[in-house]
Formats: structure tokens, sequence, C-alpha cells
């Protein structure tokens, strides 16, 4: 039993890891390419930023409706982050014995 625990609980830590990378994949991405440093009809950079925010919008919607701006900076994406490392790290603590 107590290897069917680790297991899982190793199976969380890394799509938790996974989940997190393609938030801040999808972060860093728009960002660079609000700076309009993105390839004009490339079909390759629409296929990655279009899987990487059909992947991360619906956590990110979760947190858009809190008034997470700043001007016009938008914490909504490192709320989430954060709150995604806290949350999973607190189940992962109660899986393990």
């Amino acid at each position: 039993m107590p290897e069917a625990r680790l297991e899982l609980a190793n199976f969380l830590q890394a799509l938790l890891f996974v989940y997190s990378t393609c938030l801040l994949a999808h972060i860093v991405l728009q960002f660079i390419f609000a700076m309009g440093l993105r390839v004009p009809y490339a079909r390759w950079s629409s296929a990655i930023l279009g899987f990487l925010r059909d992947v991360s919008e619906p956590y990110l919607r979760l947190f858009r409706r809190l008034p997470l701006q700043v001007g016009p900076l938008d914490l909504t994406p490192l709320v989430a982050l954060l709150v995604l490392r806290f949350v999973g790290g607190a189940i992962i603590g109660i899986v393990l014995p």
C-alpha cells in the first residue's frame, strides 16, 4: 500500500510540474508575442500558442474574475501559479503518509 501512495504522489508531482511549465510557457510566449517578436503568419508559433492557450486558459479564467490588475500589469498568472503550487503541495502532502 505505501508503494501505491508514493507512486500516486510522484504522478501528481509530475502532473503539477508539467501544468506549471505549460502555464509559465504561455505567460512568457504571450509577453514575447505582445512585444512584437512574433513571426507573422507562422503556423508553428500559432499552433504552439493555441495549444498553450487551450491548456491554460480554463484554469486562468477562474482567477480573471478577481481584481488582480495593477494598472497595465496583470497579476492573474502569478497568483494562479502560486495557488497551483500551494494547493498541489498540500494535496501531495495529504497523499504521502
